[in-house]
């Protein structure tokens, strides 16, 4: 049984080198550059092909071509900029056409850059093409901002994963090949792909099952890198999918996965980017709900939506599933949205994740309306309110 959908690019990338590939490479000699937490994700998602067709960290072309095109320079979709940013002296240092060697906190050599090209980008420009904004307070603009002036492009190759994740979600870090065989074994062709990077609440639970209709199996795919700091952390949402999957959910048509990836924040253009790389794990259809990667008011509530608008319909190869707003009405006795419900807004029981955790801190338990009372539960216990 073929796969049921291809890697972006048609072919699923492997940079990593293992065995006695890996151990004959020494990087003693070789000049470093010390990566963030962030650079550390990107480089290991474009080892294991979630970011194909990506080999490396991105040239000028590929890079000035996804900010003002949203394309890579040979017209593929793309939306956010994969880069390696270094400061001014530190790019004095290295000489094309060597190899780097990428350390990781601890010193330690991870992967090896094999250095092509250096060059100075426009930070404000990345900014409002990317973010829609120059406002240092959103988060991914901030973090834009502090990173170094020139960026590094080539092709990377890993040499070793890092192994200092929270084991609450160890077990459930599956590399695209990895999910793809898993679809496989099951028989499924028509996958639909779940973004989130909040605990699974009754309306998550709604758009899930009704995409659940009409395919074959939902692949449940939290995002686990680094997120705001008053988002609610990786190992705590591990503890609710676990247990609103084990409750809630027919067992042999969900897959449970996690995203070792950062967050950008950057609303529509993330959506695109969240998409392919559901596609490159197998995903046939990807749900895009209310405010997609969205934060504060830097987008409108169904941007993501309308950007789909911006491609052909065989470019992406992925097919969206777009949800309204959705929320529990009490005259309809259920959950539905306002392309279901007719009733008036002071019927509807809906609750903004900001508020949600307010109640949380205070001790109080959300509506079963809102949230199912087992998962509730796990956030009070784990919020210290219980």
């Amino acid at each position: 049984m073929k796969d049921a959908i291809s890697a972006h690019g048609g072919r699923l990338i492997n940079q990593e080198l293992s065995g006695k590939e890996a151990e004959n490479i020494d990087t003693g000699s070789m000049p470093t550059i010390h990566l963030s937490a962030r650079e550390i994700s990107d480089l290991e998602m474009i080892a294991i092909g979630a970011f194909s067709p990506l080999r490396g960290f991105m040239g000028r072309d590929d890079y000035e071509s996804v900010i003002s095109n949203m394309r890579l320079n040979n017209g593929l979709p793309w939306t956010i900029p994969i880069k390696l940013a270094v400061s001014k002296e530190n790019a004095a240092e290295l000489k094309l056409d060597q190899d780097i060697a990428l350390l990781d906190k601890d010193k330690h050599a991870v992967a090896i850059l094999e250095l092509r090209e250096k060059y100075k980008y426009d930070k404000a420009k990345e900014a409002l093409e990317v973010y829609g904004t120059t406002d240092e307070k959103h988060p991914g603009v901030a973090y834009l901002y502090q990173e170094g002036e020139v960026l590094l492009g080539g092709a990377i190759h890993l040499l070793e994963r890092q192994h200092d994740e929270d084991p609450a979600y160890a077990n459930y870090r599956l590399d695209p090949a990895e999910s793809r065989s898993i679809f496989k074994e099951k028989g499924w062709r028509r996958i639909v792909g779940f973004q989130t990077r909040n605990p699974v609440h009754r309306a998550h639970e709604y758009i899930q099952k009704c995409a659940l209709e009409t395919v074959d199996g939902l692949f449940l795919h939290p995002l686990v890198g680094a997120t705001k700091s008053d988002d609610i952390p990786a190992d705590l949402r591990m503890k609710c999918y676990v247990t609103i999957l084990e409750k809630y959910y027919p067992k042999d048509r969900v897959v449970l996965g996690v995203l070792p990836t950062a967050m950008r924040y950057a609303g529509p253009k993330e959506a695109i980017f969240h998409a392919i790389i559901r596609k490159n794990y197998g995903c046939t259809h990807f749900i895009v709900g209310r405010d997609h990667a969205g934060v504060g008011d830097y987008y409108g509530s169904f941007d993501a939506h309308y950007i789909f608008d911006e491609f052909g319909a065989d470019e992406l190869e992925i097919t969206p599933l777009f949800f309204d707003y959705t929320f529990y009405c009490r005259r309809c006795g259920g959950m539905a949205s306002y392309k279901t419900c007719p009733h008036d807004a002071d019927e509807h029981i809906a609750l903004s994740g900001t508020k949600v955790r307010e109640m949380l801190r205070s001790g109080q338990m959300p509506p079963a309306e809102f949230s199912r009372p087992e998962v509730a539960k796990i956030l009070l216990e784990g919020m210290g309110k219980s």
